[in-house]
């Protein structure tokens, strides 16, 4: 079951946490996976670990805020099965205490980037006899999370263009879905931590955690089992949805 083999899969930010443990996962379970990167260091460790494991992969260095770098790497890759749109960046501040250069930053790379992977990915997908877009939301897209006005913003805007592509190109056999984490416990969130609370990084860290009520941040390797259920061919009934994995955040913190 869940096999990817045969198919080929890019994967935006997955050169680190969630991105690399979908990266990982979907190379041990058959696919060639494209890592598109800002970070190409990070891509080339990662498909490093990949081939040692035994799988396939590429690491293709791109800024997914630039629809001319985006379009030109997607025709480079060719042929598409799989399209996880995981590349996003965090900020925090309120509606008056954010910036425009922090909200157009924001925008830039979470919402402008995934439709840049969209618009250059749908093309070669609709030639794919089992075509999937996994997008990576938040549940910051239907709850209230302080100080998360833009990237609350930008993970809305996600959700929504998750539920547009799966009823605009359902007819070309096209899925479309998104997964909305809670906290998950990557190198990510530890140097977001540090760079906004330092000198608080253990209590921070714990407060974060226990937000959720079971008592924990995820991990990128529980995403990474969601994400590849829902690209597998055991999926293939499933489109238009969103899936919360929060440890209950959403509906038992009371």
């Amino acid at each position: 079951m869940f096999s990817l083999k045969g198919k080929s899969a890019i994967i935006t930010g997955g050169g680190s946490g969630i991105g690399k443990a979908i990266s990982m996962l979907f190379a041990k379970q058959g696919a060639k996976v494209h890592i598109i990167e800002l970070n190409v260091e990070a891509a080339a460790l990662a498909v490093a670990e990949i081939e040692i494991a035994g799988g396939t992969a590429e690491a293709h260095g791109c800024d997914v805020s630039n629809q001319e770098a985006v379009v030109s790497v997607f025709q480079k890759i060719g042929a598409i099965d799989i399209l996880v749109n995981n590349a996003g960046i965090a900020h925090i501040g309120k509606a008056d205490t954010t910036s425009e250069d922090d909200f157009t930053k924001v925008f830039n790379v979470n919402v402008k980037g995934a439709y840049n992977c969209l618009y250059a990915g749908i093309p070669a997908l609709k030639n794919s006899s089992s075509a999937v877009i996994l997008n990576m939301a938040s549940i910051a897209a239907v709850v209230g999370i302080t100080d998360r006005f833009a990237y609350s913003m930008s993970k809305g805007a996600i959700f929504a263009m998750t539920l547009s592509v799966a009823r605009d190109y359902m007819a070309d056999g096209i899925r479309c879905n998104s997964i909305s984490p809670a906290r998950v416990h990557t190198p990510f969130v530890d140097g977001f931590i540090a760079k906004n609370y330092a000198g608080q990084e253990a209590e921070i860290f714990e407060k974060l955690s226990k937000s959720q009520p079971v008592g924990r941040m995820g991990k990128p390797e529980e995403v990474a089992s969601l994400a590849l259920f829902l690209c597998s061919e055991e999926a293939g009934f499933i489109t238009g949805n969103d899936y919360p994995l929060d440890g209950g955040f959403i509906k038992l913190n009371n």
